[in-house]
């Protein structure tokens, strides 16, 4: 019945959703209807350089000095491991394009592994899923004393980040291996490689839930290839079929939200986020930036919902980047999709509330479209939003499509991305290697047979 439902979306579906078993054939066969637009590459022209600067002022104006955090939304000292790697990723972003010097990124970056070699941890296992960034104590989504769980996928976008870092500050190598050194990773991922969350709730025993869904679930899992763990299941695309919306299929996650408790969201970020960190290559691909993508079927996913945003701006001339974004106000977070629970251009809170007058332009969104694919549209969609900033703020959360203004929130996750957008077009994929590189801590303590007993480390993978 519910997929019944599906195929009667009218206007915004122009067909039924087709499930593919393997993704392969069906990539290969697609990519000959069209060719693929390049992504942006060349320094940066004035204008680029000038918003680099303005978002990095919104780390300049949230940066706790006493723990190195900075706040995930302006002026509000709670953050995630999300929102600190999207810090990560602004600050190297700034370091690289020069406007900042080594002496203040070496300064803030002390400060912050430091917090991270120290940071009190959710039932000794991971990072909790939100820390006070002035104290750096566990704290709920609140901002209260108290420890909620961990999230595999804010996890694993840190873990990116802390390989970026490594590779490219080999300096600083035995500090992240410390940090990482510290962790218990038993529950975090399976014999299956499926990743799981830690949720603990008032008077409940803590519970360990798959977490992730398709495109989300991908990225965040080769955060934890890249540091030798087998995540296995969660790489894989299936479960997941697709949906004709404006004569493109478009994947979405098939798993029931109300069974599971999760919405199956079909947003523009996760698929930035790997165009431009990790090139929408495989975790050990080590080539430098090319247009060989070794992920190919993630590549093709992001092609498809860049495609169907710029064709429903063709069809009713609205601007469209949709992706979660934060709020000035109630609900302060929704995630608006291209496609979730069996409805397109759907706009939910965390709850599933439906919200339509919250459907936004948002910054990150347009950016990561602009860099990855150059082509008309995504020129419009720099000129819409690339002048949306406060410059003693930051850039804005985004515009919302209903005309009625501006989000007027600034935060991490934000200007991090269009921070680092900013460095793939100067630089290209950010994960970059360097050679006769000596084995590092987390190397050598992978290849021991003894030591960090208990502790789940990928060991047999790396000893095969």
């Amino acid at each position: 019945m519910r997929y019944i439902i599906v195929c009667l979306l009218g206007v915004l579906a122009t067909g039924c959703g087709n499930k593919y078993n393997s993704f392969s054939d069906d990539v290969v066969e697609r990519k000959s209807h069209w060719s693929t637009p390049k992504p942006r590459q060349g320094p940066l022209t004035e204008k680029e350089m000038d918003m680099a600067r303005i978002a990095w002022k919104y780390f300049e104006n949230n940066y706790q000095e006493s723990t190195g955090l900075v706040n995930a939304v302006n002026n509000y000292p709670s953050v995630t491991l999300w929102d600190t790697a999207s810090y990560l990723a602004g600050m190297v972003s700034v370091y690289e394009l020069g406007i900042i010097e080594k002496e203040e990124f070496d300064r803030r970056f002390i400060r912050l592994l430091t917090t991270l070699n120290t940071l009190d941890l959710f039932r000794n296992e991971l990072p909790n899923k939100a820390y006070n960034t002035q104290t750096a104590a566990k704290v709920d989504y609140g901002n209260q004393p108290g420890e909620i769980g961990y999230s595999a996928l804010d996890l694993g976008r840190l873990l990116i980040w802390l390989h970026i870092i490594k590779h490219r500050y080999p300096e600083y190598a035995t500090g992240i291996d410390s940090v990482m050194l510290r962790w218990n990773y038993c529950n975090v991922v399976d014999e299956n490689g499926t990743m799981f969350g830690a949720l603990l709730e008032k008077d409940k025993p803590v519970q360990y839930l798959q977490e992730g869904r398709l495109g989300y679930e991908e990225y965040a899992a080769k955060g934890f290839q890249l540091w030798g763990f087998d995540t296995t299941q969660a790489s894989l695309a299936e479960p997941y079929s697709t949906i004709n919306l404006y004569g493109y299929d478009i994947p979405y996650d098939t798993r029931d939200p109300r069974k599971l408790k999760a919405h199956s969201y079909v947003v523009t970020e996760s698929y930035v986020l790997d165009g431009i960190e990790l090139g929408w290559d495989e975790f050990d691909d080590r080539s430098p930036h090319d247009y060989n993508y070794s992920s190919d079927w993630i590549a093709e996913f992001g092609l498809q919902i860049y495609r169907v945003q710029e064709e429903r701006y063709k069809q009713t001339g609205i601007i469209t980047a949709r992706t979660e974004h934060q709020l000035a106000g109630p609900p302060y977070f929704v995630y608006d999709t291209i496609y979730t629970d069996g409805f397109a251009w759907n706009t939910i809170s965390e709850t599933g509330d439906f919200l339509p007058q919250f459907s936004a332009v948002a910054i990150k969104g347009a950016m990561g479209m602009w860099v990855l694919w150059e082509t008309e549209y995504t020129d419009l969609l720099f000129d819409h939003i690339s002048h949306l900033y406060d410059r003693e703020k930051g850039f804005y959360e985004g515009i919302f499509e209903n005309g009625t203004g501006l989000i007027e929130t600034f935060t991490s996750n934000n200007n991090g991305i269009t921070l680092e957008i900013l460095l793939y077009k100067a630089q290209g994929k950010l994960l970059q290697y360097q050679d006769n590189v000596a084995p590092s801590l987390w190397e050598k303590a992978l290849e021991s047979p003894f030591g960090y007993e208990g502790q789940c480390l990928p060991r047999k993978k790396r000893q095969q």
